[in-house]
């Protein structure tokens, strides 16, 4: 799929180079550490999960900490980005990849856990709502979202780029766009925490009711 064939321009920037050069600063034993702490507290209302979606799951380092927290989880994951996906390959199956954009993906089944982590922000505000519907059809039970929150949107420059990271109550969009969708858990991790540091996420585990 070529740049231009992309529906946004936020799509085109995350399929080609800059998506790319994002795997080297994202994969590292830190960071896995960090993601196990992160998905344990994250997720622990749970009472745990057999299976689980990530949407955007780059090289699949969110996926690798899943699988050492729930051994044998039926991992699968719709990821953009063409070097991403060959790496992706080494954590889940490769038939449970799904190479395409969030935009077309289409959920044929549902997870008992579908999970987003830092790609909302990425995305172009317009579209959210089609996303947010996307999320919530592909969950069984659990959605775990977690991005940069602020309570009123706002667009950042983002490593000198314009247009390319949004701010804003994406949980409380989906609750209020989907009744069925309500809060369980919450929470916020610092990116000078002394030990496992996240790059000031906060989150939301909402449940399907």
């Amino acid at each position: 799929m070529g740049q231009n064939e992309f529906a946004t321009e936020q799509e085109a920037f995350w399929a080609g180079e800059f998506g790319t050069g994002y795997i080297a600063r994202n994969q590292s034993d830190q960071l896995l550490a960090a993601n196990l702490d992160f998905f344990a507290k994250a997720l622990r209302q749970t009472g745990g999960v057999s299976s689980c979606l990530e949407f955007g799951a780059n090289i699949g380092m969110n996926l690798k900490a899943l699988n050492l927290l729930f051994p044998g989880i039926d991992a699968s994951a719709i990821e953009i980005n063409d070097e991403a996906v060959q790496q992706l390959g080494k954590v889940i199956p490769e038939t449970n990849i799904h190479h395409q954009s969030i935009l077309d993906y289409v959920s044929k089944r549902t997870f008992d856990l579908a999970l987003i982590k830092g790609v909302l922000i990425h995305m172009d505000p317009e579209v959210l709502p089609e996303v947010y519907d996307t999320l919530v059809s592909a969950t069984a039970r659990y959605l775990l979202v977690a991005e940069y929150y602020d309570p009123t949107p706002v667009a950042i420059p983002y490593r000198g780029h314009e247009g390319r990271l949004f701010k804003r109550d994406f949980a409380g969009e989906i609750m209020d766009r989907h009744s069925t969708m309500q809060l369980c858990d919450y929470g916020f991790v610092y990116h000078r925490d002394p030990l496992f540091p996240q790059d000031d996420i906060t989150w939301f585990l909402m449940e399907k009711r």
